[in-house]
């Protein structure tokens, strides 16, 4: 049996991401799994808009999901796979929750909170850091991202 990589992870990320824009959502394209052991605990994509709420970014439904699989908030052992950087609310989420890593897909030069626009990870004064890894499979991610938004204005102008 082959030994999952990052770029698996960050595949099951991208299915999440497609998952949730399946039935024409209005959410952008962004799916995020937890993975421990090597097995996927969590899973999530964007639902903002869909759900009405501000915090059901794809990271934060994932974390939900791991954590209540887990019987605990803290997910210390924990590897997160997203396909879009993360934006402040959700990297602060992540450090909350203990995650050993994190691993994106593309950049996010707008609200992007590991180094685009902030580097909330890289504070020394915060009592718990997450190892980063950016830019797995970045073309695909981003690719999906490009296409959603794509479509988005085509039916806007329909």
């Amino acid at each position: 049996m082959a030994i999952p990589t990052d770029e698996t992870f960050m595949w099951a990320a991208l299915a999440e991401a497609r998952r949730g824009i399946g039935t024409a959502s209005p959410n952008p394209a962004v799916g995020a799994v937890i993975v421990r052991d090597g097995e996927i605990i969590g899973r999530g994509f964007n639902q903002p808009i869909s759900a009405h709420d501000p915090t059901a970014h794809a990271e934060i439904v994932a974390l939900r999901a791991a954590a209540a699989l887990s019987l605990n908030y803290r997910l210390i052992d924990c590897a997160m796979y997203v396909t879009l950087e993360p934006c402040v609310m959700c990297v602060g989420a992540i450090l909350h929750a203990r995650l050993a890593r994190l691993i994106y897909g593309t950049r996010d030069p707008k609200t992007g909170a590991c180094g685009s626009v902030v580097n909330l990870c890289d504070q020394s004064r915060l009592n718990h850091h997450t190892t980063v890894m950016g830019e797995v499979l970045a073309d695909d991610c981003g690719m999906l991202l490009t296409e959603f938004f794509k479509l988005r204005r085509r039916s806007s102008n329909a």
